[in-house]
């Protein structure tokens, strides 16, 4: 299943506006599957599982563990230090969804 240069667009232009777990989770689907023809980057896709599980995708966190059986400690050092660059470039995005879901449970 490939997706489209659109989809891909969409879809990283929604995490920077409002870091949904959903829109997370599309990402770490894109790069796990097919990305421009070139097959699954499964750096990518775990950086994108492991945003989305840390705003509570419980799929995420499935498909995360599944991708690990299949990387190398290096490939999951590097997927594990992108997304805390992610989180760290996106920090005021990731506050405020945080705050959002802690109002919601409360």
């Amino acid at each position: 299943m490939a997706f489209t240069d659109v989809e891909v667009k969409e879809a990283q232009e929604a995490v920077i506006v409002q870091a949904e777990a959903a829109d997370l989770f599309r990402l770490g689907l894109i790069y796990s599957t097919d990305h421009e023809d070139r097959g699954p980057d499964l750096i990518e896709a775990h950086k994108w599982f492991s945003l989305a599980a840390m705003l509570g995708s419980t799929p995420a966190k499935s498909y995360r563990s599944e991708l690990m059986l299949e990387m190398t400690k290096e490939d999951l050092t590097l997927a594990q230090r992108a997304a805390r660059g992610w989180m760290l470039e996106n920090s005021e995005t990731i506050a405020r969804k945080k705050q959002e879901l802690a109002s919601m449970a409360a």
